[in-house]
């Protein structure tokens, strides 16, 4: 675990997808010279990053858990503590969270056990670092992965709760000949998007997980467009309200109808595959002799 303090130092923060962006200097070096950067500015005291999609990627993994391979770390986030304190905050250090499946941050608390663990054991979830401030709030970040980087690297257009969303270029994406479940997790289209986010999307939309975009109505894809942006926004109210948002689909045995829900493994035959749920009664599959189909994995 890291703590790092500083009476003078100041923090600039930027959120993408679920990514964080933080830069620490001094009030004298407060303004970075690339354009790139937000001016959001917090002066020993924290803000929350209110309008972007981190926090429902944050509310998406809510169950923080330890993972040995973020460790690996720790060293090299120990040389960047050592680095700020040699360069006396002359020049500005930025730091990348990716939060990836199970990472979190809480603001002015710590993560207690909600559960035993494989062990049995209520052990509450170990920081990864922790931020202090002088006027007494603090950040601590669990189970992501930290590097330095020279700058932020975003792109707002793919940003789903961004106001630069580019709705365009994503219904152009999601119209290719590739399952829509699959084009949903791409970062790089939909920057924040979760398997959470996918699966109560596709139910909302009606639409099958391994329906292909360019089988669809133009209508079903701005409607799937339109539930994965609502439902984000809902969740991220939610979260700030600290209120639980109801799940339809997500881990589900029955849908709201009372149909069962199927669940199987799907994924790109070179990526990542994640488990979804869906109901064959409401969200139909495309007929067979119309789509050259991948195989279901599970049941």
């Amino acid at each position: 675990m890291v703590c790092i303090r500083g009476r003078d130092t100041f923090l600039l923060k930027m959120v993408h997808g679920k990514n964080l962006f933080l830069a620490f200097g001094t009030k004298e070096k407060i303004m970075p010279s690339h354009d790139s950067v937000s001016s959001d500015l917090s002066e020993q005291k924290l803000e929350m990053p209110g309008s972007s999609s981190f926090l429902q990627g944050q509310k998406e993994n809510e169950v923080e858990m330890y993972n040995p391979e973020c460790c690996q770390q720790e060293e090299s986030t120990s040389r960047l503590a050592s680095d700020m304190d040699i360069n006396n905050g002359q020049s500005w250090k930025w730091l990348r969270f990716h939060f990836g499946l199970y990472g979190s941050m809480r603001a002015n608390e710590f993560a207690r056990a909600n559960k035993a663990n494989k062990r049995g054991d209520w052990r509450d979830p170990i920081p990864r670092l922790v931020l202090h401030f002088d006027a007494g709030s603090f950040l601590v970040f669990y189970n992501c992965r930290i590097q330095q980087c020279s700058s932020p690297s975003t792109d707002p257009a793919t940003d789903i709760l961004s106001l630069e969303f580019d709705r365009e270029r994503a219904l152009e994406v999601l119209a290719k000949d590739t399952p829509v479940c699959y084009i949903l997790l791409n970062q790089s289209y939909f920057s924040g998007i979760g398997n959470i986010i996918k699966n109560e999307s596709l139910y909302l939309a009606r639409i099958h997980p391994l329906s292909l975009g360019s089988s669809l109505e133009s209508t079903d894809l701005k409607s799937l467009l339109d539930h994965v942006v609502q439902f984000s926004l809902a969740w991220l109210h939610n979260k700030l309200g600290r209120q639980r948002l109801q799940l339809q689909i997500y881990m589900k045995d029955k849908c709201p109808k009372g149909h069962e829900v199927k669940k199987a493994t799907f994924g790109p035959p070179d990526g990542l595959k994640r488990l979804t749920w869906w109901c064959p009664q409401c969200q139909p599959r495309v007929p067979p002799e119309e789509m050259d189909m991948p195989l279901e994995q599970g049941t």
